[in-house]
């Protein structure tokens, strides 16, 4: 097994789609802009009427190497039957469809770009070494799980309630360019001063770390007010010279407990702090769930006329928050309800989707409609103020 190359088969892998270059004509009646418009507005948007495949690879002259982020929510192969999607194709061509796809999207992402696909427990694993194979193992960046539901289902004694968003980057270490996110009242609330700090609220972190690379001097102890000596927890050591922890006591950075007996913790401002870091763990109650973006299309269109799988517009945001700045552009080449351009809009970045099905026409357009006139005020649109 040394040094073989591991790769994902199946039936009929070597065949491969003749992709010709096509031409994107558009449909000036369709075209559209708001009454009003400012110097600052963007007129570069796109809805492709079309096969994702020849879509892609008609957008390859021109956007190659220039998309930011691509967010794609394919068919998730469950062999369930949907009305607006052939969600049960054999394994096989899946997985082929899927190869060519990924392809495609490589070409057109910028160095610093990232793709984001949505998927769940039934191919998850099989799309993992697929991308693995595409976009090459080092640029894996995490498996993110969105909890979609918020209760079990009460027809299984084992239900699932999560989905799968993978990330790959087109370049390793692309986790060092997400943003990142705005510090949300929850957060604040860890924020406190109980020692009357003129700096204001702040929390306190630990500051230990593993010990295989450890130095010496990282094995000091601490006094603490009272006279305690702190060594480092058992199996730690400090993450920080003793020099340094020195400097950040003589700056009040540092905390004792409210007896000055505890092991001594660092002080991290509200007031210092940029943003908060994201996890691999998005919570419905940070980013909505299946009945929000439920909700979200009936108001749009009401419930005689729904979509199947919509994705929420607030998990939407948290992907652009991280991946992209305004400006930037956005690809989705599985549209579905128009979701990634509806929130990409409101987030004043450029957007491109494809869609072949019927509800680009019944769904995405009169979305795209609402957004730009600034009648849909559902989703993100006061949280952004659209």
């Amino acid at each position: 097994m040394k040094n073989q190359k591991l790769e994902l088969t199946w039936i009929g892998k070597d065949k491969r789609p003749k992709l010709e270059a096509r031409i994107l004509l558009e449909d000036a009646a369709k075209s559209y802009h708001a009454p009003t418009r400012s110097e600052q507005a963007i007129f570069d948007n796109r809805l492709i009427f079309g096969d994702n495949l020849l879509a892609l690879k008609a957008l390859e002259q021109e956007f190659a190497g220039r998309v930011k982020c691509v967010f794609i929510d394919p068919p998730y192969n469950t062999g369930s039957a949907f009305a607006h999607y052939d969600d049960g194709l054999e394994h096989s061509i899946w997985l082929a469809l899927m190869r060519d796809c990924l392809e495609l999207i490589k070409r057109l992402l910028a160095d610093d770009g990232s793709l984001w696909i949505t998927i769940d427990d039934n191919e998850v694993h099989y799309l993992k070494v697929l991308c693995d194979e595409v976009f090459g193992r080092g640029n894996f960046v995490a498996n993110v799980v969105w909890q979609k539901r918020t209760s079990p289902d009460n027809r299984l004694r084992l239900g699932n309630a999560h989905d799968h968003i993978l990330v790959y980057g087109k370049q390793p270490l692309i986790h060092q360019k997400f943003n990142q996110l705005e510090i949300g009242e929850a957060r604040k609330k860890d924020f406190k001063n109980p020692d009357n700090d003129p700096r204001g609220a702040w929390a306190s972190t630990d500051f230990t770390g593993m010990t295989g690379h450890a130095t010496a001097s990282q094995f000091y102890k601490i006094t603490a007010p009272n006279g305690k000596k702190h060594p480092p927890p058992e199996g730690r050591c400090w993450a920080i010279s003793e020099l340094t922890f020195e400097k950040l006591l003589q700056e009040n950075r540092v905390w004792f407990g409210k007896d000055g007996n505890s092991r001594s913790r660092l002080k991290r401002f509200l007031s210092e702090m940029e943003g908060q870091n994201a996890w691999f763990w998005w919570g419905n109650d940070e980013v909505a769930h299946n009945q929000e973006a439920k909700k979200e299309i009936n108001a749009l269109f009401g419930a005689k006329n729904p979509f199947d799988t919509p994705k929420p517009e607030r998990l939407m945001k948290r992907i652009l928050e991280l991946a992209t700045n305004p400006g930037d552009l956005v690809l989705d080449s599985f549209a579905g309800s128009g979701t990634t351009g509806a929130v990409a809009h409101k987030m004043g970045r450029c957007w491109i989707m494809v869609e072949l099905g019927e509800h680009c026409y019944t769904h995405i357009i009169p979305r795209l409609h609402k957004v730009i006139d600034g009648t849909d005020q559902g989703g993100i649109s006061k949280v952004v103020n659209w």
